[in-house]
């Protein structure tokens, strides 16, 4: 695994479960949190990362099988 993704994957690893979470436009930290779309989108905003990814993380995360 290249640096980059596992710098990623520990990123994702750390952030709360089951919650909204806003990476910054590189994907090396996590900006902000919410429990919806709105409120992590607004705090992002409010902390000048216009350009933040917003996701959701699941729930627990499970090992993928192919």
């Amino acid at each position: 695994m290249s640096p980059e993704n596992q710098t990623r994957l520990d990123l994702l690893r750390s952030a709360p479960l089951n919650a909204w979470i806003a990476l910054s436009e590189d994907e090396s930290r996590i900006v902000a949190v919410g429990a919806n779309y709105r409120e992590v989108s607004d705090k992002a905003d409010a902390a000048g990362k216009t350009d933040a990814i917003v996701l959701k993380t699941p729930p627990t995360w499970a090992p993928l099988t192919v």
